[in-house]
């Protein structure tokens, strides 16, 4: 009896423990691999064992997108992008979306454009073809810990918006501005409106980008209130200011501000904030005269 109380306790602990360390129970690779991960903190560790559970089937879907994730932590993104390219074949059918996104995440992190562009591309196609989801109009993920719940548009938007982050980087903003314009109408938020407002600033529309700005500073979208959102608004704000004239320059009648008058107002401008003898400019002639009398 003794004995059986004594297993059923030990039991219970090995629940707790695997609850509170989010370990799964058992003893193949992928557990080897996840213990090393994330209750010994040994990154290289779990990777030696996420190579096993993969070569030996063991929970491979996981062990795959994990060992990638563990990878880009460690700056070995190359490494992991041709991880997943060699071995998705193994994987099943609903673990493919997963590995794109991961896939996304390494290509980003790389500096790869490209191909970031070429697999939203893709991923666009599948909300077309409806297999976004694999045919489900939600999926859970977790976010923070927490578990939520995306809808078909929500994703939409968010591969939208990926995109035209990644037209930004090649400098098309044209593009961007399209891409980014048809996520904000399916699910609008204050990043995509900030992306949206730089890409105007570069086209060189400053009224339009002033005003999405302005609509996210009073927290018109969702995410307004972040702090890193409050900053880059700030920081697109004072962009436009020195491109754009003020406006009690520019809604004077009759006032043409054209690049020569620019220019030379900024260089008077400097000329104004040179440091300057304290001395009178009466006083300036006089010496000058003196000098060349002194010749």
């Amino acid at each position: 009896m003794e004995m059986e109380v004594a297993s059923i306790k030990k039991k219970q602990e090995m629940e707790i423990f695997h609850v509170f360390h989010k370990v799964p129970s058992g003893d193949g690779p992928y557990v080897r691999a996840k213990h090393a991960q994330l209750v010994m903190k040994d990154p290289e560790g779990s990777i030696i064992w996420f190579w096993e559970a993969i070569k030996t089937r063991d929970r491979v879907d996981s062990a795959l997108k994990d060992m990638a994730v563990v990878m880009k932590q460690l700056d070995r993104c190359e490494e992991a992008i041709e991880a997943i390219k060699s071995f998705r074949w193994l994987c099943s059918k609903h673990a493919q979306q997963s590995l794109d996104n991961v896939l996304l995440d390494l290509f980003k992190k790389c500096g790869k454009v490209d191909e970031q562009i070429v697999l939203l591309k893709q991923k666009l196609r599948q909300v077309y073809e409806g297999k976004l989801f694999n045919g489900r109009p939600i999926k859970i993920a977790r976010s923070h810990g927490k578990k939520i719940q995306i809808t078909i548009g929500q994703e939409t938007a968010r591969v939208l918006g990926n995109l035209g982050w990644a037209y930004m980087q090649k400098g098309n903003f044209m593009a961007a501005e399209v891409v980014l314009k048809k996520a904000q109408m399916i699910y609008a938020d204050s990043n995509k409106a900030c992306n949206l407002a730089h890409c105007l600033i570069k086209e060189a529309r400053y009224d339009e980008a002033r005003y999405i700005l302005e609509d996210v500073w009073r927290g018109k979208y969702s995410g307004s209130d972040d702090t890193k959102i409050r900053n880059r608004v700030e920081e697109l704000l004072l962009e436009l200011d020195l491109k754009q004239p003020p406006p009690f320059l520019k809604n004077i009648p009759g006032l043409d501000l054209d690049d020569d008058f620019v220019n030379g107002f900024e260089q008077l401008i400097n000329e104004w904030a040179r440091p300057k003898s304290r001395r009178l400019p009466i006083f300036e002639e006089i010496s000058t005269i003196r000098d060349q009398l002194a010749c």
